[in-house]
């Protein structure tokens, strides 16, 4: 055989050599292209946020005016920001991509000089915040009712930096479908200050429950002026409550107990709801039994404390007119 000949038949074993290779080759390309399709479509676990990571001094003081970031007024709030699977089209798109914005210093918000859409803003429309969690901790609070009223937008505000960020973290991994199916896409966090900024976020009439859960008792006679239940803030309270709206307190203080009921019942805008219609109220066993202080308190046995709780309405008129 020529020298060229043989040199052509050792090209064309080398090429049929190459071509079964890669053959060989490009199925277990498509056999690997399979295997990550198979791991691809496995859904992906969902990590909810550990409160270790979120340690803070359980105590602050609300009269420092270290909430620097609030609205102008209810009319510039952009509640879409907030509940960005309600609005739907109308929600921001990095809200809807999961950015948080909680005031907090780690996911800031800005409010416009400008007023927001009426859509969003709650002006129009039907999705405006109807349940509002003061100090609402960890957000057990709102885990539990997120559920038991699908269709009401509930917030919860919270002072301190680093408890907000664990709550926002919290919602956005029930988003996700933290426990399976993605849900509570009806609550929120935010962190300001409810001693002083309500009326920036809230209209007159806009509430129909209000809760205050195990808060702050403020032991000291010169600290009582930081108690978020007193004569002159639940004024405030009143204000952005409908006529026939709920508030709700708890805690496992009996002085502090004390106070917060002897404030309401001597208001002349609110009137104690009798105990016989608590069983009719999903939101007096979730207030008692579902915050983290609550499960707490249940939680030390013979040698715990009992939970107090007063409910009370927003009256339609003033009390002696």
């Amino acid at each position: 055989m020529e020298p060229h000949a043989a040199r052509h038949v050792a090209a064309e074993a080398q090429t049929a050599e190459e071509r079964a290779n890669g053959s060989q080759h490009g199925t277990d390309t498509i056999f690997e292209s399979s295997d990550t399709a198979a791991a691809s479509c496995r859904p992906e676990k969902i990590e909810k946020p550990k409160k270790a990571d979120f340690r803070q001094r359980a105590h602050c003081n609300p009269l420092s005016d270290f909430v620097d970031c609030y609205p102008i007024s209810p009319d510039h709030v952009d509640w879409s920001v907030h509940f960005p699977d309600v609005f739907g089209a109308a929600a921001d798109s990095a809200a809807v991509e999961g950015l948080l914005r909680l005031n907090t210093a780690d996911c800031p918000i800005s409010y416009p000089a400008e007023r927001v859409a009426p859509c969003n803003c709650g002006r129009e429309g039907r999705h405006v915040v109807r349940f509002l969690d003061v100090g609402c901790g960890f957000g057990g609070l709102l885990v539990a009712l997120g559920p038991k009223f699908p269709d009401t937008l509930m917030l919860g505000l919270e002072i301190r930096e680093q408890v907000t960020n664990y709550v926002g973290q919290r919602i956005r991994a029930l988003r996700r479908g933290a426990d399976g199916t993605p849900s509570h896409h009806n609550i929120a966090v935010l962190r300001t200050n409810a001693m002083k900024f309500l009326p920036n976020y809230f209209r007159k009439g806009q509430l129909e429950k209000l809760f205050f859960c195990f808060p702050d008792p403020h032991f000291k006679r010169k600290n009582v002026r930081r108690r978020i239940i007193s004569d002159g803030l639940l004024s405030v309270y009143a204000y952005i409550m409908a006529p026939g709206a709920v508030l709700y307190h708890a805690t496992d203080v009996a002085e502090l107990h004390e106070w917060m009921y002897g404030c309401c019942q001597r208001h002349p805008l609110f009137e104690e709801v009798p105990m016989e219609e608590w069983g009719a109220d999903p939101c007096v066993e979730a207030v008692a039994g579902e915050t983290e202080e609550a499960k707490r308190v249940k939680a030390l046995g013979r040698f715990g404390h009992d939970v107090h709780m007063g409910v009370f309405r927003r009256r339609i008129t003033m009390s002696g007119s």
